[in-house]
């Protein structure tokens, strides 16, 4: 079996949404088992980027917030959306001044995903941050954030726990305890 190759063959396509953020498109397929069917997508015109501050002394910084569509509160690492056309990494810089009022000297990409690959073409980059500098926040209006600082451990623990169900930032957090543990940071 070839992993590369698209069993998947499209017989035709038309958009059900569009708006400046999401784009829903209806596809009438034909699946790998050669049935024919539909599949819809979610197209996300942005990244999503998420940033891990990390201090000197171990702590982090959580972002609180309602989420609209789960219709509850969520804490994570500060995240947003980066146009597709800009660099990630001044994406990172601009949401983490946005949304905690924090500067980076030092920045290291730790991963990229893919989020709900089933349904969605959304990807995300995550960064790590250090030699932080504190500013004034500026969040967006749609935003109303609660900003915690806390030991990572901390953080770490509430992924594990299950208060942190955000995806990138369980895997963010994740992936940041398994540098620290590894002393790769």
């Amino acid at each position: 079996m070839n992993d590369q190759h698209n069993p998947w063959q499209i017989i035709d396509q038309r958009n059900i949404y569009d708006n400046p953020w999401i784009q829903v498109i209806e596809y009438n397929v034909i699946n790998p088992g050669g049935g024919k069917g539909i599949y819809g997508k979610v197209h996300f015109k942005n990244n999503a980027i998420g940033i891990v501050p990390l201090d000197a002394e171990g702590n982090t910084w959580l972002v609180g917030q309602y989420r609209f569509p789960l219709d509850a509160y969520s804490w994570e690492i500060p995240e947003g959306g980066g146009d597709l056309q800009t660099d990630p990494l001044v994406s990172a810089n601009r949401e983490l001044l946005e949304e905690t009022g924090i500067k980076a000297q030092k920045w290291t990409k730790i991963m990229d995903m893919h989020l709900s690959n089933s349904v969605t073409n959304e990807t995300a980059v995550v960064y790590l941050a250090q030699e932080l500098s504190f500013h004034a926040a500026t969040p967006e209006e749609s935003e109303q954030l609660a900003i915690k600082k806390l030991p990572f451990k901390k953080a770490f623990d509430m992924v594990n726990a299950g208060e942190i169900t955000d995806s990138i930032s369980v895997a963010a957090l994740l992936k940041v305890n398994y540098l620290l543990a590894n002393k790769l940071i």
